[in-house]
């Protein structure tokens, strides 16, 4: 099982996640990202999804137009683990 980040790793992880902050009132992360369209949209959420899959480790998102909102917390671990950041990587990468 992944370990839970101290705070202060959160943070210094966060430092290098531009446009991810912290959720309020849970121990996750969150970003909105916004595209061009729909199709755009939808092309980094199974981009993504690829992703998530090959890492066995799935966010919590939503969908509305060009709009995901995504949210990332290990819950076996009951909050942000390496895996979070890891994919949190990925999806910046992805969104470019």
């Amino acid at each position: 099982m992944a370990e839970r980040l101290s705070a202060e790793a959160r943070r210094q992880a966060l430092g290098g996640l531009p446009g991810w902050g912290e959720v309020q009132g849970r121990d996750a992360i969150g970003k909105s990202f916004i595209f061009k369209d729909f199709n755009e949209a939808f092309g980094f959420m199974t981009r993504a999804a690829l992703a998530a899959e090959k890492m066995d480790h799935h966010p919590e998102w939503r969908n509305v137009y060009k709009t995901v909102e995504v949210v990332l917390s290990t819950h076996d671990a009951g909050g942000v683990t390496a895996l979070d950041i890891a994919l949190a990587k990925t999806m910046n990468a992805i969104a470019g």
